[in-house]
């Protein structure tokens, strides 16, 4: 696997087809090769170009000690794209991968074709502050739950009531999560999460072509906190996608592929 060294990091990528570059930027605690499951495949197939990265804190990108700031990762990104030579290109992110990618269309419009918020929030509401909360203090106390255990309250998180309920669907996802060792996070990602503020004056500010996504069932990123991200930025339209968790991407790949090529396809 190929590697670029930026901002005083190095960030492991793959790169496919070809066409229009595509960055997409994944979210927090999860691997850059997701995307490759079913957006990529299909976004080489509509004739672009996509490129996959590994945040940093996800192997084998380098994973720093501590707890990392939004700007770094602003700062990595904006470092990746100029010296693989891909500006201005299409950006596409998901949860954290989204916000990195709202504020890198506000700092480096000259990077940027058009962006993609999937999960997208511009500040946490209440609840959303009190999950933040819970899961830094379990993270700190040092306790480490059984993978069963975390498996199955991530799996409730991230996926849809539909999901759940249809035990040919959920069975393997239950498996796959107790396999890969449950809800267990970057420390340092959520740190940068946790720190968000309220962005949506700022926001305002972004003169890219956006669409924002939102999930019906997301209980992370839920569709009032989507909507806010796509009220605040100037012409952004807005897609729910229904019957599918903060993880729509994997859990209704066909309607978020679509969603996302017929949107790049305008630009």
């Amino acid at each position: 696997m190929p590697f670029v060294n930026t901002n005083g990091v190095r960030l492991s990528y793959q790169r496919s087809g070809s066409g229009t570059p595509v960055l997409l930027i994944m979210g927090s605690s999860a691997s850059g090769r997701v995307w490759t499951m079913h957006q990529t495949p299909a976004l080489n197939r509509a004739g672009y170009e996509t490129v996959a990265f590994d945040n940093r804190g996800i192997a084998p990108s380098d994973a720093p000690a501590g707890d990392y700031r939004l700007a770094d990762m602003v700062a990595d990104t904006r470092g990746l794209i100029e010296q693989l030579g891909l500006g201005p290109c299409h950006i596409v992110g998901t949860s954290l991968g989204s916000m990195i990618a709202q504020e890198l269309a506000l700092a480096a419009p000259e990077l940027v074709r058009s962006a993609i918020l999937i999960a997208s929030r511009a500040r946490s509401d209440a609840f959303r502050r009190a999950q933040s909360a819970a899961d830094r203090a379990l993270r700190e106390s040092g306790i480490r739950l059984p993978a069963g255990y975390d498996a199955v309250k991530t799996v409730s998180e991230m996926f849809s009531p539909t999901t759940l309920n249809d035990d040919t669907a959920v069975t393997p996802l239950l498996e796959l999560f107790e396999l890969t060792g449950g809800g267990h996070s970057s420390a340092g990602q959520a740190a940068a999460v946790d720190g968000l503020g309220d962005r949506r004056a700022s926001l305002r500010g972004i003169t890219v072509p956006c669409r924002a996504i939102a999930f019906s069932h997301d209980l992370v990123c839920p569709p009032h906190l989507v909507a806010e991200v796509a009220d605040a930025i100037p012409d952004c339209d807005l897609v729910e996608i229904a019957d599918c968790g903060h993880l729509g991407y994997l859990e209704r790949p066909d309607e978020v592929n679509a969603a996302l090529i017929e949107f790049l396809d305008k630009y």
